[in-house]
């Protein structure tokens, strides 16, 4: 029986941890997995509950952190090279930036010497890090993807953007193989959940609710979308709409600085001052409510993987508008199952306009995003996919 080790950087709420959960899950009983993973920052969401809830075991790998400290990450390595060198695995799958540096070399260097295979879910070459730490980074990784047996982008985007854009590798050792959730929550009782949630914020009918999802740091970029409401909200005093914002991290207070210079109220999690242009929600768990309730899905990245929230959004049959960065067009095909603009808040407060005052090319583009995320975003062909590039590496 083939053995496959999984290493994720940690368990924080993202795509990772669904593609971990639903990969050790439902992969073929051919196959034994063990899970290991490393321990999130205290300001990001925790998302054990998904591994818990699906009945995944997995460990924790001591010293692994989001960020870079040689004694911790020293300790890390050797803990996770033991690992493989006692489970003897057949492959060694990590996932993400830390996982992937840590993983790959202690399985490289370990007397085991597993298939390598590595998921790129995001992109840290753009928007997170100065020239310089940015150049030594894409040596790293180039120097890693030698090590590597398969590398998997989780879009054609992302494939092009490595071969083309960073020249990580060569084209024959990407294979593209996109994300998969069980998307059926956010298709049932969208009525009820609707009105749960706007009748728990004192949302009117003929209010619009905007929502974005995502840890509050550099690379969402919620600037811009703040922006773009404050130009809306002057433009067109008469539109009614309030902006949800989802999620936590290490630029909460700055946001909330910048809503009030501004000029724009807004109102922390906790508290209830819902009247309030902008509402915190923090972390949640459930989505597929806040998705219900809400008319328009926004995402203002300065760059992305494959954004989970707008496939949920879309399999809620809600509309989306997002920067048109990283992978995000291989989710969203402009004007027909959501809406792309450039980073500019002027741009996006038009998108925003058309969505809100144009009910019936919300529910055009809503519709038709509803069915390309059921069809192209299923766990079944996540693990299908999955399990076939294992089989090619081994047999």
């Amino acid at each position: 029986m083939p053995k496959i080790l999984r290493l994720l950087n940690r368990l924080n709420i993202g795509g990772p941890t669904y593609n971990i959960a639903y990969l050790s899950k439902y992969i073929s009983p051919d196959f034994q997995t063990k899970v290991l993973a490393g321990i999130k920052e205290p300001y990001e969401g925790d998302s054990a509950y998904l591994l818990n809830d699906l009945d995944v075991p997995f460990d924790y790998v001591p010293g692994m952190y989001r960020s870079i400290n040689p004694r911790k990450d020293l300790k890390a390595y050797n803990y996770i090279r033991h690992v493989v060198n006692e489970f003897k695995p057949d492959i060694v799958h990590t996932h993400a930036a830390k996982a992937g540096l840590l993983g790959r070399l202690a399985a490289h260097y370990s007397e085991v010497r597993p298939k390598i295979v590595h998921t790129y879910h995001g992109n840290v070459f753009e928007g997170q890090f100065s020239s310089l730490k940015t150049r030594l980074i894409l040596n790293v990784e180039r120097r890693l993807c030698r090590l590597s047996d398969a590398i998997i982008a989780i879009s054609e985007q992302q494939k092009i953007d490595m071969v083309e854009k960073y020249a990580l590798t060569s084209p024959d050792k990407i294979h593209v193989i996109k994300l998969g959730f069980n998307l059926n929550k956010f298709t049932e009782d969208d009525k009820d959940k609707r009105v749960k949630f706007r009748q728990f914020y004192g949302v009117s009918d003929n209010e619009t609710v905007i929502t974005i999802t995502g840890r509050l740091t550099q690379i969402k970029n919620h600037a811009l979308l703040i922006e773009a409401c404050k130009i809306l909200k002057a433009q067109n005093p008469e539109l009614k709409f309030k902006l949800f914002i989802v999620g936590d991290g290490e630029l909460l207070e700055p946001i909330i600085t910048l809503i009030r210079q501004s000029g724009l109220s807004c109102c922390r999690a906790g508290e209830q001052q819902y009247n309030a242009d902008i509402i915190f929600t923090s972390w949640r768990k459930d989505i597929d409510v806040i998705n219900a309730g809400s008319d328009i899905i926004a995402l203002s990245s300065l760059n992305e993987g494959t954004p989970v929230s707008i496939i949920e959004a879309m399999a809620a049959g809600r509309v989306a508008v997002c920067t048109d960065v990283g992978g995000v067009k291989d989710v969203i095909k402009d004007g027909h199952t959501g809406l792309l603009c450039e980073q500019d808040a002027n741009m996006l407060a038009e998108k925003l306009k058309v969505l809100i005052e144009n009910k019936e090319l919300r529910a055009t583009l809503a519709a038709n995003g509803k069915k390309s995320a059921l069809q192209n975003y299923s766990y079944e062909r996540l693990v299908k996919e999955t399990e076939n590039l294992y089989k090619y590496l081994l047999y």
